[in-house]
């Protein structure tokens, strides 16, 4: 199977624009926070995240701080952001939004 391929800077900055998702780019990494009123808010977050990484078969870094959840994004095996971010970051928006 083919590599994904990297995305320029520029290039994935006016993806995130032109899909209007909600996310910022950090270096290779794209990053999102969301919050919620409290903990069980947050896990609702992260379990419904995971399956969509499940069936994507393109997982998050997660981190959870009691009602705020951090996403971070990028086809690690490719070495930046690809298509596959930007996908799981529209389905991501959809489903937390």
């Amino acid at each position: 199977m083919a590599q994904p391929e990297v995305l320029r800077a520029e290039v994935a900055d006016e993806e995130l624009v032109a899909r209007g998702l909600h996310w910022a780019r950090e270096d290779a990494t794209l990053v999102r926070s969301v919050r919620r009123a409290d903990f069980a808010g947050a896990l609702a977050v992260v379990n419904t995240v995971g399956l969509l990484a499940e069936a994507a078969d393109h997982h998050p870094d997660i981190d959870i701080r009691w009602n705020v959840v951090t996403l971070r994004l990028s086809t690690h095996s490719a070495g930046g952001i690809t298509e596959k971010d930007l996908s799981l970051a529209a389905e991501i928006d959809a489903e937390v939004d």
